[in-house]
């Protein structure tokens, strides 16, 4: 079969074609990172068949996920449900890659969900993170009317009080808890806690100043100082001779040549001319202009 020529394509096209395309930041999160979150969009498990199936791929909790015909969100996404088996629910999941410090925004969508009627009363659930400065965050639906209703766009922001931070979604409708709220598309962006300063690496500074190493340490700095330049014998005689370290630089000079004068097999450029073989044959049949750069230059072959 005779090769084709490589279809060339511009860098910035390229690029656009293997970026995916960025969830929009909240408002007022400029200089916040995407941050990673466990099947955002409840796309695991597949709903198969029927409305629902149980389990929540990367997040615990006793619930379960709704189709995509059953949650009718307008991307076409599947949904979370905070009501499962005629009870209220919670549903939680971490945040890895954040740290303790993080200012941390949460964005959701949620659904009053098509089996709540106009007359259920209104649908409400929490968020609750880790952290006494974190108030629990409290939610309303909008209002149900039996069909999908959804909100786009929830918020909920806070600093995290532990590395992972742990997110959880708490049904707390009092009227049909079962027919509990969806929710899907979760985000999550953060802003890192500023870098912790480095302790000073000198032991002697501060309360070690006062140490017997670092008053000796002191002490021979004065008598090297006080050494005449030219005089060898004073500054080995307060520094010494440097035993250890010519011992230490002495076998690792030894263990290179024994390493370096290893008995080897075979060759090299025998061993390289059998990968040769290999490649000319994957690239012989190949003419100049059939790339950018020949093949001949491309490595030893």
């Amino acid at each position: 079969m005779p090769l084709t020529r490589p279809l060339a394509v511009p860098l910035g096209a390229a690029l656009a074609l293997a970026l995916p395309l960025a969830a929009p930041w909240p408002a007022g999160a400029a200089n916040t990172d995407p941050v990673a979150v466990a099947n955002a969009t409840f796309s695991s498990p597949t709903v198969q068949s029927g409305n629902w199936t149980a389990g929540v791929d990367g997040w615990t909790g006793p619930t379960g996920v709704a189709s995509v015909d059953r949650a009718a969100h307008p991307k076409g996404l599947q949904a979370a449900t905070l009501g499962w088996n005629g009870v209220a629910v919670s549903l939680s999941t971490r945040l890895r890659g954040v740290r303790a410090g993080a200012n941390v925004t949460l964005v959701w969508d949620d659904n009053p969900d098509s089996c709540v009627t106009s007359g259920a009363g209104p649908r409400t659930y929490t968020v609750t993170v880790a952290g006494t400065a974190n108030p629990v965050g409290d939610f309303t639906t909008n209002a149900p009317a039996a069909k999908a209703d959804w909100y786009t766009g929830r918020t909920y922001s806070f600093t995290a009080a532990e590395d992972s931070p742990h997110v959880t979604f708490t049904n707390t409708a009092t009227s049909n808890p079962g027919c509990g709220e969806l929710i899907t598309n979760v985000q999550a962006f953060q802003t890192p806690p500023e870098p912790t300063s480095p302790g000073s690496s000198d032991p002697c500074a501060g309360e070690g100043a006062g140490s017997p190493a670092c008053t000796t340490d002191a002490g021979n700095k004065q008598q090297i100082e006080n050494c005449p330049a030219t005089s060898r014998d004073c500054l080995a005689g307060v520094a010494g001779k440097g035993e250890q370290e010519n011992a230490g630089i002495a076998q690792q000079t030894q263990a290179l040549d024994e390493f370096t004068n290893t008995p080897r097999d075979q060759d090299p450029n025998t061993a390289a001319d059998a990968l040769c073989q290999v490649s000319n044959a994957h690239t012989g049949n190949l003419q100049p202009g059939d790339t950018v750069i020949p093949p001949g230059t491309w490595w030893y072959c």
